[in-house]
This record gives C-alpha cells, sequence and structure tokens, in this order.
C-alpha cells in the first residue's frame, strides 16, 4: 500500500480511542481503553499521551487488524487513542473530512494511513502549520504534492512493495519451473500500492514466466472474481495469476475452482489475513505474502510515543514481511496477526 513520503522527516503522529472506535460500531466500545490507558500512564508517573490516528476503511479486514495494533499498543504505552476510518476503503472524501475535524482538536500526534497519495493534504498542511508531529503508515503521502503543500511528516512505517511483489514472482517462478502466462489483478487504477506490488511481481518472475495481461478489481472480492473469470475465459491456458490483496486473490481463488482449474492455475496474493492463510493450508491459494498491518499499527503509536518524547525518528522504516506457502501456514496462523519470524523495530528502541 512510496519511496519519496519515507524520505522526510518532521512531526511524528498520532494513534487511536474510543470516539473512533464509538463512531465504528462494529470496533466495539473506546471508552475502557481511555481508562486504561489513563490509569497506566498514571501509575507510570507521567502525563497521559492523546493521540489521534486517521485510517482506511474498517469493511476491509487488513485494516481491522491495523485498528487492532494501534488499540493494543496504546493500552501498553498507557496513550489515549481517538482513531477515525473512512467509511470504505475507496471513500477518499469522507476520509479527508475525518482528518480535518480531527486537526481542530488538540491532539500531541497524529497517524494518517491516506487512502491515495494526496487526499489527506489539506489537513495535512494545517497539521504542519501548528507543529504537529504526523506519522504516516502504510500508504505513503505522495512527496511532490507534500513539498507543495509544505506538509511535514516526523516518519513512515510500512511495507515494502516492490519487495513483496517480489516475493511473490520469485514464488510464481519456483512453482511453475516451466514457465507460462499469467495475469496481474490490481487494486484501484493508478494506485501506489497496487502498481508497486504488480511492478515487483514482474521484476520478480523468471524470463520463462510471461504477464499476459492487468487489470484492476477495486480492492474487492467480488470485482475480482468477475474479473478472474473474464481473464481465464481470454486465456484458457493461462497458468497463474499474482493478485494485489488477499481479499481480491480469494475472489480470484473461487473464479478458479469455478473453472474446475483449482491447484492447475496458481493463485498468489499480498497481504497475509487469516482467511488468505487458510486458504494457503488448504491449497487453494498458492502462497501469501504477509504483510503485518497489527505491527504497522503498533509502530505508528511507537513512533508517536518517541516524537513526542523528543526523539529523532528514521526517516522511514521497512514493516515485516513473509511468504507464507502450505510448509508455513501453520505456523503463520499460531502467530496471526503478528509475525511468526524475527523483524527490527527501531521505534521500540526510541520509547524506553
Amino acid at each position: 500500500m512510496y519511496a519519496n513520503a519515507r524520505g522526510r522527516r518532521v512531526a511524528a503522529v498520532g494513534a487511536i480511542a474510543a470516539a473512533g472506535a464509538l463512531a465504528l460500531g462494529s470496533c466495539g466500545s473506546g471508552g475502557s481503553t481511555e481508562a486504561a490507558a489513563a490509569n497506566g500512564a498514571q501509575a507510570a508517573g507521567r502525563a497521559p499521551q492523546n493521540y489521534a490516528a486517521v485510517i482506511k476503511g474498517l469493511d476491509n479486514p487488513f485494516f481491522q487488524t491495523m485498528k487492532q495494533g494501534i488499540d493494543d499498543q496504546a493500552k501498553t504505552s498507557g496513550a489515549t487513542v481517538t482513531v477515525q476510518a473512512a467509511n470504505s476503503i475507496t471513500d477518499t472524501t469522507g476520509q479527508a473530512d475525518k482528518l480535518n475535524g480531527l486537526a481542530g482538536q488538540d491532539f500531541s500526534c497524529y497517524i494518517v494511513n491516506p487512502i491515495s497519495g494526496t487526499n489527506l493534504i489539506q489537513g495535512l498542511a494545517k497539521l504542519s502549520m501548528m507543529n504537529k508531529p504526523v506519522v504516516n503508515i502504510d500508504s505513503p503521502v505522495d512527496p511532490t504534492a507534500a513539498k507543495s503543500a509544505n506538509v511535514k511528516l516526523a516518519t513512515y512505517v510500512g511495507t515494502d512493495n516492490r519487495e513483496a511483489g517480489k516475493m511473490a514472482g520469485q514464488r510464481m517462478t519456483t512453482v511453475l519451473p516451466s514457465g507460462g502466462d499469467v495475469a496481474a489483478i490490481g487494486g484501484i487504477a493508478g494506485d501506489v500500492t497496487s502498481g508497486a506490488r504488480i511492478e515487483g511481481f514482474t521484476q520478480g518472475v523468471g524470463k520463462n514466466v510471461k504477464v499476459v495481461q492487468t487489470v484492476a478489481a477495486d480492492w474487492d472480492r467480488q470485482t475480482a472474481l468477475t474479473a478472474a473469470t473474464n481473464v481465464l475465459r481470454a486465456h484458457p491456458n493461462l497458468a497463474g495469476f499474482f493478485v494485489a490483496n488477499d481479499d481480491m486473490g480469494l475472489g480470484v481463488a473461487r473464479a478458479v475452482a469455478d473453472a474446475g482449474k483449482t491447484g492447475k492455475v496458481k493463485v498468489i496474493s499480498v497481504d497475509g489475513i487469516k482467511d488468505a492463510l487458510q486458504a494457503v493450508k488448504a491449497g487453494t491459494l498458492e502462497a501469501t505474502v504477509a504483510q503485518y498491518p497489527y505491527t504497522i499499527g503498533q509502530m505508528g503509536v511507537e513512533a508517536c510515543q518517541a516524537a513526542t518524547s523528543g526523539k529523532t525518528l528514521p526517516a522511514s522504516v521497512a514493516a515485516p514481511v513473509e511468504l507464507v506457502t502450505k510448509d508455513t501456514a501453520d505456523k503463520a496462523l499460531a502467530s496471526t496477526p503478528k509475525p511468526f519470524g524475527p523483524y527490527q523495530d527501531p521505534y521500540k528502541t526510541l520509547t524506553k
């Protein structure tokens, strides 16, 4: 979900809390989160921190898990967090309105997970004028737009999407030793994250694997099912699909099953949501490149803690990614929503 938004530093950002949880009924009440955070801060002998976070729509399990990571780290750190989410993962205007509203309130740090590279620029410009630290997670703010609006970012934490795509491409080459034609299913047309993953995939495949068609499916499972069905009809000898997220990947796997080609047409996706891990274990997905929204959320709160303590933050931090195949699916399921392998977290060191 780039590169250069990570290269600038400035403020630091924000967190999560009850108000957002109330607004998003499926996430439960946030009152107990605020109380626990305040009590934890008092017990530790420090003033409670008050952060805000604006993330993508909770209609997608990836961002539900991200919110869980923010909430859990807030409780651990004794911070009070207010999380607000877009109504859907395509609600760019609604998400911008939520940030604009929060920008007028007295939060000490803001965490932002923008739907597009530019939809939050207006609110971020307000925060930069007030010298509020902003932490950018998961999807990067567009660096050119940020520079034009004098937006300052404290740090960026997220998946290296090209590397994730490259890992998928290498796996596709392994499972198609004789090569073959494959298709790529992306998210929203023009989306930076989707584009980076597909670019990485094409870099990762061997010379005998050819991407014959790329289509956008709006990050939606049903749309991806329809798109994959059409692609299979157009390319009856297709050997595989690379899919830019797991939700769409599960739709593509259904289309492959409907065509009676499960196991014959390999499907590899990105995200590592629990349903996808189970599908890998069952063999309906060949693999998923698991990224960890829970950990990204945690690290966002840690970055706010460090920023509000006056620490110097790294310009960017790569979140962990792991290739999950049938051989490692049980290990990944046992550990989810956390990584099953070791990873680097410089923010944790800065908060000690």
